[in-house]
């Protein structure tokens, strides 16, 4: 059984792009449950087409094929394009470019909802000794960052502009377990993932609405007060984690860009020339 059921599907025709991908995996299945057809797109191998689901491979920087990919769709799961920092030209065309792509798209064909898979590194310049909020300003730790920053802003156009109802959501880090101490903040189960698209998407109003995605950890250095309305409850924690995680870093270096920021070692990668 899933993490969370729907009596009666959400969406006749749910799309979920990236599902090649580490986030992606975990969601196919799970969100079938939530719509009458989902329809799962990315550049990398999707394999077979399991019952209820449609295969449509699409490269997010093409617009024809983006177009051709919303067509019939209700609302969108977009976790498509780059996930790790790295040099800037395939970052803007796959997640810059293809996120215009893909509202453009969504605006022409009158989709209802996005769920735009967000990060964390749009402020992660943001130190860990702080809290912050969806309200505060975006500190970018990279190239990844910013474009996901970009994509933010494209959904809060796209909203006012057309009414197009977007949740960004800042994905902490969603493993089977957090790998390290930074993880004790920032881990999301893979229970709570699933929890938190549905909620995205069951809503009845979201506007252009921001959250954090973490599960219910005892250390966090950010506020989800502000998207309450999304109904997002976690039910998992890193706390069964802690002591070995701790064990395995006695040890913090506070100045450390690593240890000191949020975004962790997303601070200091580059530069790629």
């Amino acid at each position: 059984m899933t993490a969370a059921a729907s009596i009666a599907p959400l969406y006749a025709r749910l799309l979920l792009t990236g599902a090649a991908g580490g986030l992606g995996r975990e969601l196919r299945p799970r969100l079938k449950a939530h719509c009458g057809v989902l329809r799962v797109s990315d550049i990398a191998d999707l394999g077979a087409a399991a019952p209820g689901e449609e295969l449509m491979p699409a490269a997010l920087e093409q617009a024809d094929a983006v177009h051709a990919l919303l067509d019939g769709i209700d609302a969108v799961v977009h976790l498509g394009g780059v996930s790790v920092e790295g040099p800037f030209g395939p970052i803007l065309q796959a997640n810059i470019v293809g996120v215009y792509n893909l509202y453009e798209a969504a605006r022409k064909h009158k989709v209802r909802r996005i769920v735009f898979a967000s990060s964390n590194h749009v402020t992660g310049f943001y130190r860990q000794d702080e809290v912050i909020d969806a309200t505060m300003p975006m500190r970018p730790d990279g190239y990844y960052g910013i474009s996901k920053a970009f994509g933010e802003n494209m959904a809060q156009f796209y909203f006012d502009r057309y009414g197009i109802e977007t949740v960004s959501l800042r994905i902490g880090s969603s493993f089977p377990e957090p790998v390290d101490r930074r993880m004790l903040a920032t881990w999301m189960s893979f229970d709570d993932l699933e929890r938190l698209v549905v909620a995205s998407l069951s809503a009845p109003v979201v506007g252009h609405s921001v959250i954090y995605g973490m599960s219910d950890n005892a250390t966090t250095w950010w506020d989800n007060t502000p998207a309450r309305h999304i109904g997002y409850r976690p039910q998992d924690s890193s706390e069964p984690f802690r002591a070995d995680r701790e064990a395995r870093q006695p040890r913090i270096d506070p100045t450390d860009p690593v240890a000191r920021y949020q975004g962790g070692g997303f601070c200091i990668k580059g530069p790629f020339d």
